[in-house]
């Protein structure tokens, strides 16, 4: 059996799915969400799933944790912070607190946003890797269904992050970057900004959505998993290895 033959089997030949059926298949039975994909590239309803969850998140983080306490905790973890402000008065350092919990805040209402515009990023850098890389024709706006898709899960996180606010979780410690413990750098707060970055990346969840990610493209891109996987697999190192340089500079 050829390798398109392999991406494409068990590809849907009826009617398609409706929209909250492609959402819970992406948990229970993901090529046939990925199959569909191929019929339509309507992204709707996963990202309107972001906005409720990320700003049910927000409002949880408002009541339970406050921003300035949000803020306290990010620099505490910060050692290049604490020094930044260590030189300032008490009244430049609560207004710069104060600053800062207002742009958080506001961020985190922009959430859905900011998830647009990554996801628009990745979905080039992937249809860029398999058309120029592997010789796949698929196009961006495919992408961006698939990558919309497989970010799901993640969902998952931000459900766990409001049960735990809501049901008694400890303000002093919440971390807005690393809220619950689905990765192996929440349970290191205390080692180097780098490895804590690194270590973050071997999360259960995202490791979930990189398999999905894996065999979407090879369905929707019509390639072996085996190149899906070293595509896929290729841009997480790198950007892992991005990511924790980046936290070891600058934290």
């Amino acid at each position: 059996m050829s390798d398109v033959a392999v991406a494409t089997e068990g590809q849907a030949s009826g009617p398609g799915l409706t929209q909250v059926e492609r959402v819970v298949d992406t948990f229970i039975a993901p090529s046939k969400t990925f199959n569909d994909i191929l019929r339509n590239r309507s992204w709707w309803l996963p990202f309107l799933l972001i906005v409720v969850i990320s700003w049910g998140v927000t409002l949880a983080v408002t009541s339970q944790v406050g921003w300035e306490r949000v803020v306290e905790n990010q620099i505490q973890a910060s050692p290049k912070q604490q020094d930044a402000l260590a030189s300032l008065t008490p009244e430049q350092r609560a207004a710069r607190v104060h600053g800062m919990s207002i742009g958080y805040k506001y961020t985190s209402y922009a959430f859905p946003v900011l998830v647009l515009l990554f996801s628009a990023i990745a979905a080039l850098g992937l249809w860029a890797t398999f058309n120029f890389g592997l010789g796949a024709r698929t196009t961006f706006g495919e992408m961006f269904c698939l990558w919309m898709y497989c970010g799901l899960p993640k969902l998952i996180i931000g459900l766990l992050t409001i049960l735990m606010l809501y049901v008694g979780g400890n303000a002093e410690s919440y971390d807005l970057k690393n809220p619950v413990g689905t990765n192996l750098g929440y349970y290191f707060p205390d080692a180097g900004a780098g490895l804590k970055a690194a270590l973050g990346f071997f999360d259960i969840i995202g490791i979930w959505s990189l398999i999905l990610l894996i065999l979407g493209t090879s369905i929707v891109a019509k390639v072996s998993r085996g190149k899906a996987a070293a595509a896929i697999i290729g841009w997480w190192v790198l950007i892992l290895i991005i990511s924790a340089a980046a936290a070891a500079a600058f934290n």
